[in-house]
C-alpha cells in the first residue's frame, strides 16, 4: 500500500460544511455530512453540493480530482446517505481498504445508530420493528412501500418526548438491515413521521414545524457508525460518532 501524500486529509475538496471526524492508519475515514449535501454528484452540475466538490466515477465508486501540483488523487465511498440525511459517512483513500470494508458491510456486521426527531409519542419506549418492505428505483427515484417481501429490521428506543405547539420524540433507531429508506417508512407505518420528510411524512405538521421553526430539513441524523474489519492480516476496530446537531434538540 502505498503512502499517502502528507498533504492528502488537509487538501480534500471537501462540500460545504462538511468535517472530517476520523481516519484511521489505513485510509479508512469517516465524515460529518450535513443535510442537504449529496453522498456524491450524479451529475457534473451536482459536484457544488456534494461530499467532495469533485469528479465522480458511480462504477468505481470513487472521487477523482487532481492536486495543486497537478498529481492525481482518489476518495473512495463506502456508503451513502440520502441528501437531506445528515452524519456519519464513510471513504477510503485506498481502493484495497475499500474493497475489504465493502466485503465488510455486504456481511451485515456494521453497527449503526441513527436519531431522528418524529411526531407523535410512540406507545412503548423500546420496540423491535420488524416489517416486510418493497423498494423500487427508476428513472434516478427510490420510493419503499410498508407491503412487500424485503425482510427489515431495526430497534426502537424513545429518548425523550415533549408536548408542546406540537407533540415530537427524539428517538434511537438501529437498523440491523440497511434498505432504501428503511427507517423513514418504519417510522411513518406507526404513526410516527420523521420531522421534513417530503415523501413519507406527515405534509400538513411539516407545513406548520417549518412555519414555526424556518427549518425544511429532514430530522434524520446518522449519529455513530462502529465494526471491527480484516485488512492486511489484522482485525481493525473502527468507529466514527457525528454528534447530533442543534436543531434536533432546540424545541425540547
Amino acid at each position: 500500500m502505498s503512502a499517502l501524500p502528507e498533504d492528502f486529509w488537509d487538501t480534500l475538496p471537501l462540500g460545504e460544511g462538511v468535517r472530517l471526524l476520523v481516519r484511521d492508519a489505513n485510509g479508512l475515514a469517516a465524515f460529518d455530512k450535513p443535510s442537504g449535501i449529496l453522498s456524491h454528484p450524479n451529475e457534473s452540475q451536482d459536484e457544488a453540493r456534494s461530499l467532495l466538490t469533485a469528479r465522480y466515477d458511480k462504477e468505481a465508486q470513487c472521487f477523482n480530482w487532481r492536486a495543486a501540483d497537478g498529481s492525481p488523487r482518489q476518495l473512495w465511498l463506502l456508503n451513502r446517505l440520502d441528501s437531506a440525511t445528515s452524519g456519519v459517512i464513510l471513504t477510503a483513500a485506498n481502493e484495497k481498504v475499500a474493497m475489504a470494508v465493502r466485503s465488510h458491510f455486504a456481511k451485515k456486521h456494521v453497527h449503526k445508530t441513527y436519531q431522528a426527531l418524529v411526531f407523535g409519542k410512540p406507545h412503548k419506549n423500546f420496540e423491535v420493528w420488524r416489517d416486510l418492505l418493497a423498494v423500487q428505483k427508476g428513472h434516478g427515484q427510490i420510493r419503499t412501500a410498508t407491503i412487500g417481501n424485503i425482510p427489515s429490521e431495526a430497534k426502537f428506543q424513545l429518548i425523550k418526548h415533549t408536548q408542546r405547539t406540537f407533540s415530537t420524540s427524539l428517538v434511537r433507531l438501529e437498523p440491523k438491515t440497511g434498505r432504501s429508506h428503511q427507517l423513514r417508512v418504519q417510522c411513518a407505518k406507526r404513526q410516527l413521521p420523521i420531522v421534513g420528510d417530503q415523501t413519507y411524512g406527515d405534509f400538513g405538521m411539516n407545513r406548520a414545524f417549518t412555519k414555526m421553526t424556518r427549518s425544511k430539513r429532514l430530522y434524520l441524523h446518522s449519529l455513530e457508525t462502529s465494526f471491527t474489519y480484516e485488512f492486511a492480516g489484522r482485525q481493525c476496530d473502527f468507529k466514527a460518532r457525528a454528534e447530533l446537531p442543534p436543531e434536533f434538540t432546540q424545541i425540547f
